[in-house]
């Protein structure tokens, strides 16, 4: 109901659509039957929109005749012509703007169900009915000893606030709504492609697997594949929430809703439609906000019989007056038993509990979480251990150099020649040199007998010379000595460190690690602080797990993990009565994600987490 979508699985050729859709009808509702689903949105809003103004405009005429009623009702009670003003007042109040309460009973009541409508229409058609009565015949209830009461003022504000609820209600799900849209806003209606080597603007339904897709500077990318000429700069916080453009060369793998910067580029369309990253997005956010938390599982079940326990007891307390109330028995029945009804009308179950949580889950995709389902929302506040990855998570999952030690002069020559030789290298910690000499220097120099050492780093000459880098084993197969460098201390505090030289003495030491994200520290102490039992799981060494603990201020940890014992540790702490969230971002990480509680995972984390 939250996202106004029913979704369901059904054999055609046994039960026509149409057929369906008038069975919805019956039930009070409609369904729309478009062939895609941009036109069945279109229209949904559309009709959403005529809804929301209609209800807005009797909400506001109900409320303009209803105060007058609420005036006379409760303070000008014994004015003349009180009761007529009020009935004439009240009138196109409970009938015509509350006349929806009174055809969706009846839409109910043709399917023999009961519904909140139910309740509201019984409660005010009765109260009004006997108000009614009782200004026509006023004399009636007071040759009994009673005074004849009017309850037009509460059949009046009854349908007045609720109403305003469900105009309150369009107006939140309109807001949720609202967050989709801008996720939908992400996708663009058309792209360029490349067929039969000519330039083809056509609608991003038109566009297939294998299509080479052009991308000038500014553009949102339209779907997810891989750049295959050119390079560019690509906004991509949108999907990551990475605030720093990515470079993209080629091969780079590139999604839909991410913004193109500076340069032009060809790419190849992998994902298309609603396979896309974006649009998987998009979907799981729908879904999350239709999906009911277990709290909302039991307010249906409890709407369910709610107006026929509150019809029972109205009958209920009519016999029991009748048998026990002595004289006028019949008149106490009748006014207590229209008591009940219109107490219990107001009902808060089927409004609050899923507006709440749409709202919640709308408000978190705004904010870059993404919530799956209700009962991971709900089961996160009775979490009390929390598992963590470390790479990834914790920190950047890219090494970067975090020092770099001169023990020879600095020169260019020096800088170009490491350069050079990190370039060539294939190992992922020659890109972190790369990364950081390149704001110092930009030229390759020539060189030749380029050798990479497995394991243990490269060599090549340059003008004769012999230079090496790599790590402390190729500095032991050279004979050259590490004292009175910080390789003990580096190494203590879990940095992978890495030497350049010649085959005659040292040039330079430099350390590389994976530097936590500046939020880690104080994401774990508030973790802590709420009462949370935090641990990390990293497949990492023990000397690297040990660093990234204490300068994290995390208390318990476990290092070398293989993923399966990731899982076991998870199962372990459930054993024990522990309600555990797992927060991961790896394919390692999977199965202890699918074991949590509640599973958490990085927004930029791969796409099995």
């Amino acid at each position: 109901f939250a996202t106004q979508t029913l979704q369901l699985e059904f054999q055609p050729e046994i039960l026509p659509l149409e057929q369906l859709q008038n069975a919805v009808r019956a039930g009070g509702y409609d369904l729309i039957l478009e062939s895609s689903r941009e036109k069945a949105n279109a229209k949904q809003e559309d009709y959403q929109r005529q809804q929301y103004a209609k209800l807005k405009k009797h909400t506001t005429w109900a409320a303009i005749l209803t105060l007058p009623v609420f005036l006379i009702g409760m303070f000008f009670m014994d004015m003349p012509y009180a009761n007529w003003i009020m009935m004439v007042l009240s009138a196109p109040v409970v009938f015509g703007f509350g006349s929806r309460f009174f055809t969706g009973a009846w839409k109910q009541l043709h399917i023999r169900k009961a519904n909140m409508d139910t309740l509201v229409a019984l409660s005010t058609g009765i109260a009004y009915i006997f108000s009614v009565f009782n200004t026509f015949f006023p004399h009636y209830f007071h040759q009994l000893g009673i005074h004849g009461h009017v309850y037009f003022e509460a059949a009046a504000v009854v349908v007045t606030f609720i109403l305003l609820g469900k105009l309150l209600e369009e107006r939140a799900k309109s807001n949720t709504s609202s967050a989709l849209k801008k996720l939908i806003g992400l996708q663009p209606k058309t792209v360029v492609v490349l067929r039969n080597g000519e330039e083809a603007t056509i609608g991003i339904e038109a566009v297939k697997t294998g299509d080479i897709v052009l991308v000038r500077p500014g553009e949102r990318i339209a779907v997810d594949g891989i750049l295959t000429s050119g390079s560019s700069f690509v906004d991509e916080s949108a999907i990551s929430g990475e605030p720093i453009p990515v470079e993209k060369t080629q091969g780079a793998k590139l999604f839909s809703g991410t913004i193109n910067q500076k340069g032009s580029f060809r790419m190849m369309a992998e994902k298309v439609g609603s396979s896309t990253l974006l649009a998987q997005i998009i979907q799981r956010v729908q879904e999350a906000q239709g999906s009911k938390a277990p709290v909302q599982k039991n307010v249906d079940k409890i709407a369910g019989i709610f107006v026929p326990v509150v019809i029972g007891i109205s009958i209920l307390t009519f016999i029991t007056w009748m048998i026990f109330g002595g004289d006028n028995a019949f008149s106490h029945a009748l006014l207590a038993s229209i008591t009940v009804l219109v107490i219990a009308c107001p009902c808060a179950l089927g409004l609050a509990t899923p507006t709440a949580i749409m709202v919640g889950i709308g408000k978190g995709a705004q904010n870059g979480i993404l919530i799956k389902d209700a009962e991971s929302l709900e089961m996160g506040c009775k979490v009390d251990t929390i598992v963590l990855d470390k790479t990834g998570t914790l920190t950047e999952g890219k090494p970067q150099v975090t020092d770099f030690q001169w023990l020879v002069p600095e020169t260019t020559a020096l800088n170009s020649i490491l350069l050079t030789l990190e370039k060539q290298s294939e190992h992922p910690l020659a890109l972190a040199i790369v990364d950081f000499l390149k704001d110092k220097i930009t030229e390759s120099l020539f060189h030749s007998d380029f050798e990479s050492l497995t394991g243990m780093g490269v060599s090549a000459d340059f003008d004769g010379v012999k230079y090496l880098a790599g790590s402390p084993t190729l500095l032991e197969k050279t004979g050259l000595s590490t004292a009175h460098t910080p390789l003990d201390a580096w190494q203590k505090e879990a940095k992978t460190v890495l030497f350049f030289a010649t085959e005659q003495e040292l040039l330079a030491i430099i350390a590389i690690s994976d530097p936590l994200k500046p939020t880690s520290a104080a994401a774990i102490q508030e973790l802590q602080a709420s009462g949370a039992t935090v641990y990390m799981l990293t497949g990492d060494n023990k000397h690297t797990a040990a660093a990234v603990a204490e300068k994290t201020g995390i208390q318990h940890f476990q290092a070398e993990m293989l993923p399966q014992d990731k899982a076991d540790f998870i199962q372990k702490l459930q054993s024990e009565g522990k309600t555990v969230a797992m927060i991961g971002d790896g394919i390692n990480d999977s199965q202890a994600l699918a074991l949590a509680d509640v599973s958490i995972a990085m927004g930029k984390g791969s796409d099995i987490a």
